[in-house]
This record gives structure tokens, sequence and C-alpha cells, in this order.
């Protein structure tokens, strides 16, 4: 290992946002991963405790309405957070990166025209255009990571804009002019990498919201559909027998923000890590 790579792991280390976020993140990767060999039960399996059975020795979670294992839904729920996470994220850079990079290289009426675009988008609230989205393209939990992101990947746009404008008259752009290389490898073989310092600790920072989003659209009907062990769609599932087994909503609730709070500790941290301000405070 050499010694750059040892002076990083040493920094991250260092970081205790970093740290604590990078561990549960790490649990919730784990859980997800060996979920068929954790969890007791088939998250759709019923009647393995009967109705409505409180937290014990055998159901640590508790049973829902279906007398299935909550315990077991909750650990299947955090392949879902996981995957909205990643879909999420993939789409909105997608979008983002690339609205980004043509309105700062290009400039004028592409600049102009896209931007105008994504001020609307930015402008318009979220969970609102989201809900538009949903109810043209239909329910479902892809359907709602889809929707989500088309609102959310205004912010990448907004910040890969202002970088490529700052980047694209330096030398070594000017240099690769001079070589003859296209636009297309200018955006993406000189900018684009200078630019993904900022990507990560913008992703890691907006997938919570993503997240929550997602959980939002599933507790209002219009993402997962039972049987799905969704953390949102199980809130909303427990909302209706909330003083008489309140764990439904409860433990579903508790992993929501365990999850969330992981990547926003992590992003915390990235941003210390990589943003060269913060390092000189």
């Amino acid at each position: 290992m050499n010694k750059k790579w040892k002076e990083t792991l040493y920094e991250c280390w260092k970081n205790k946002n970093f740290m604590i976020g990078f561990i549960i993140l790490l649990s919730v990767i784990l859980l997800a991963a060996f979920a068929d060999i954790i969890a007791p039960y088939e998250y759709t399996e019923q009647n393995v405790g009967g109705r409505f059975q409180a937290p014990d020795a055998d159901f640590w979670f508790g049973t829902d309405d279906l007398g299935r294992d909550m315990f077991s839904r909750v650990i299947y729920g955090s392949r879902i957070a996981l995957w909205v996470a990643f879909l999420g994220a993939i789409i909105q850079l997608l979008i983002g990166v690339a609205v980004g990079l043509a309105c700062g290289f290009f400039g004028k009426w592409v600049d102009r025209g896209l931007s105008f675009l994504t001020d609307l988008t930015w402008c318009i609230p979220g969970t609102i255009l989201a809900l538009a989205v949903v109810t043209m393209i239909g329910k479902g939990l892809t359907n709602t990571i889809i929707a989500i992101s088309l609102v959310a990947w205004a912010s990448y746009a907004r910040t890969v804009r202002a970088k490529t404008l700052s980047l694209r008259n330096m030398a070594f752009v000017e240099t690769g002019k001079a070589f003859g290389e296209t636009n297309t490898a200018l955006m993406v073989r000189y900018i684009l990498p200078n630019i993904i310092p900022s990507l990560i600790v913008m992703v890691s920072l907006n997938l919570p919201g993503t997240i929550m989003s997602t959980t939002t659209l599933s507790f209002l009907g219009l993402g997962s559909q039972p049987p799905s062990p969704d953390w949102g769609l199980a809130i909303s599932t427990g909302i209706k027998y909330i003083s008489r087994a309140p764990w439904l909503s409860l433990f579903p609730g508790i992993a929501l923000v365990y999850t969330t709070f992981g990547f926003n500790l992590i992003g915390e941290g990235l941003r210390d890590l990589l943003d060269p301000h913060m390092k000189s405070q």
C-alpha cells in the first residue's frame, strides 16, 4: 500500500462523521446482502406467530395484521432502501451531469434553453411533481424512483454547470482543443474528472432525500405495493393500528431513520475530506 493510500485511509479514520456513517451503512448493506440468512422467516409468510403478536423473545419486532414477522420484513426492507438509493443516484447523475455539462460547455442558446428547463424543474415542489409523474406512468417502486429522479436531477445540473463554466477555458482544456479532441472527449475526459469529487459529496448528501421521498410516496400508496416489505408501506399500514400495535410503525420508522442518518453522516464526512475549503479550515 503506497503512501497516498495510507494518508487517505488515515484521514478517513480521523473523520468521525465518515467513520460512523460508514459503519451504519456497512451494517445496512450486510443486512440486505444476508437477509435470507438473518431473517427467521420469509417476509410474505403469514400466521407465523398469530396476528398482532407483541415483541418478545421469539418475535423481536412482533407480528403484523397478517401474522407476518416484522423483524424479517424490516430486514428485507433494507434491500428496497438500497435499491432506491442506487437506482435513484444513477438516474439523477445521468440526467444532471449530461445537462450540466452541455449548459456549461456550449453556453449560448443551449445554456439558456437547458437552464430554463432546470430552473423550471427546480422551482416546482418536488413531491407535487413526483406525484404527477407517478400518476402518469403508474404506481410501483421503480416508477416511483424514476419520478423522484426526474425531479431531483436539477440540483446536479446546476452544480455541474457552474463547475464546467469555471473549467472550460482553463489551460488543460485549451490544450485538448489544440490536439483536436472532440467536444464529447473534452467534456468527459478533461472536465468531468475534475467534477467527480463534488458529485460524490452531492450524491451522498442527496440520497437521504431520495429515500425519504420514495418512502413518502409508498406511504401514500403510490410506491411499493403489498406484500412488499417497503418501510414506507409498513409505516402506512401500521398507522391504521397505531393504538393497538404501535410496533408496526415504530420499527420500520427506526430503520428508515437509521439508514438516512448513516447517509447523512457519510455525506458530511466526504464533504470534509473532498472539499478543499473544508480541509483548509
